[in-house]
């Protein structure tokens, strides 16, 4: 059997000892290629996780949509039945009263940090909503006056431009139901700033933030 090359000195046979740097290198690689791996599973369960985030944040952003449609017609709802009271002139009505439970809030309040978790409680606003998605979304409208519990004319509000509802009829302007010193402009009606939190699956949170008048 022949064990590898040999060459002779004086009449000695020496055989060439194996060094193994053959195997040094491929360990090496083989560590090399293990670490490849382990970043390339890595950045791709990180892009799966971001991408997973992204479409909880975006599904509850769609539902806060519907959290803006809700407040919306509960503002419609409770025109409706208050239409035989002047909210210009009567402090009763109920755009011109505070009702924290229902989330409704007649003025701009400061304190209300709307971004809190704290503020989102059924004290504050009992409206929520649990949809198909597994989000459960709130809102909290907050008409654009500096003072509580006033009439328009009592206290500094913001107006929007002419008012029209879902015909295309033009309402009557604040002018014809309004007099005396404080009432808008002809044509203006008072801002609501409707906010909705929502959260979701993975303690996904999102918030939106509407105007309408």
């Amino acid at each position: 059997m022949t064990f590898g090359p040999r060459r002779f000195r004086e009449g000695v046979t020496v055989f060439n000892r194996q060094q193994g740097s053959v195997l040094l290198f491929a360990l090496v690689a083989l560590v090399a290629l293990t670490l490849a791996v382990l970043a390339l599973v890595r950045s791709v369960d990180s892009t799966t996780l971001i991408s997973g985030n992204l479409a909880f944040r975006q599904a509850a952003t769609t539902s806060a949509d519907s959290g803006v449609e809700l407040a919306v017609a509960a503002l419609t709802a409770i025109q409706t039945a208050n239409n035989a009271k002047n909210v210009y002139m009567d402090a009763t009505h109920a755009f011109n009263v505070t009702n924290a439970t229902d989330g409704y809030y007649s003025n701009l309040d400061p304190a209300l940090d709307v971004t809190a978790a704290g503020t989102w409680t059924d004290a504050n606003s009992s409206n929520a909503v649990t949809d198909g998605s597994g989000n459960t979304y709130r809102y909290i409208v907050q008409r654009m006056c500096r003072t509580a519990n006033q009439l328009l004319s009592k206290t500094n509000c913001l107006f929007s431009g002419e008012a029209k509802d879902n015909d295309g009829k033009t309402v009557p302007l604040p002018s014809e139901i309004c007099d005396g010193p404080g009432c808008p402009a002809a044509g203006q009606a008072p801002q609501y700033r409707v906010t909705v939190r929502v959260t979701g699956p993975k303690n996904s949170i999102s918030y939106v933030q509407a105007l309408v008048y």
